[in-house]
């Protein structure tokens, strides 16, 4: 079955999101489907992370409804919206001594009763949750040795090891080398189509958006917003006047690009 052909994970009708009355996304309707890469993109200050975290229901909306597989987000118990929605942080503090293991662990609390311990399994699930990121051999380093990079990888692997069928991300590719950006947006592009994720993420650059997402909804300004699919949305006229600055499209294999005009 097709994403489209499938019921939505998440939905919007209606949204409004603003911060100190200033309109960040009006009259946002929107589904996000099981198997499809949704790219959040705009500007800095426009508002993604913003409405990211709205998304997640860490904030209330100034108008409209959000729901998760058809229940009102607001109505789902914390543990149980755990299980169901995965939200990568932009930035991650680690005020107390961990080991890289124990912070990937920390995803998978929502599966764990009040009083117990981790099982085996938990800990073979964070495992390969490393071994997803590339970290495995990792598991003693106290987390606050880690490089910027390598720290953001177990944000990723702790993400993952929560194993839930929504994925909000925000920057997930901050700090992160090239080889490591894209190894991350293909496992998360093949976590949507093999195994029917919806992932939803804040994305900076236009040519990784190209490549990687289904959809894509670009904030503009002013509370307006594009959504569609990506060859739709991403034109450069449209890019042009949203990021302020003129763009030119490129073509090279059938594969297509921006850059600075």
């Amino acid at each position: 079955m097709s994403a489209a052909a499938c019921p939505p994970l998440l939905s919007a009708r209606s949204l409004d999101v603003s911060v100190a009355g200033r309109a960040l996304c009006t009259g946002l309707d929107l589904d996000v489907r099981p198997g499809e890469l949704l790219a959040i993109v705009g500007r800095n200050g426009i508002g993604k992370s913003t409405l990211l975290g709205t998304l997640a229901g860490l904030r209330t909306p100034a108008a409209g409804t959000l729901t998760l597989e058809g229940r009102a987000l607001a109505d789902w118990p914390a543990r149980e919206l755990a299980k169901r929605r995965a939200l990568l942080a932009q930035s991650h503090e680690d005020h107390f001594a961990s080991t890289v293991l124990d912070t990937v662990l920390v995803g998978r609390h929502p599966h764990i009763g009040r009083w117990s311990d981790e099982s085996d399994a938990d800990v073979d699930i964070a495992l390969a949750a490393l071994a997803a990121v590339a970290l495995r051999g990792f598991e003693l380093r106290e987390v606050r040795t880690l490089s910027g990079g390598e720290r953001q990888r177990v944000a990723i692997a702790a993400l993952l090891a929560q194993q839930a069928p929504v994925c909000l991300l925000d920057e997930p590719v901050t700090h992160l080398d090239l080889d490591y950006q894209i190894e991350t947006l293909e496992l998360f592009a093949r976590l949507a189509r093999d195994e029917g994720r919806a992932v939803v993420a804040v994305l900076h650059d236009l040519n990784q958006v190209l490549r990687f997402a289904d959809r894509a909804l670009l904030l503009t300004g002013g509370g307006q917003w594009v959504c569609g699919p990506v060859d739709e949305v991403l034109q450069a006229e449209v890019l042009s006047r949203a990021f302020c600055h003129p763009l030119k499209e490129l073509r090279d294999d059938g594969r297509r690009y921006f850059v600075p005009a």
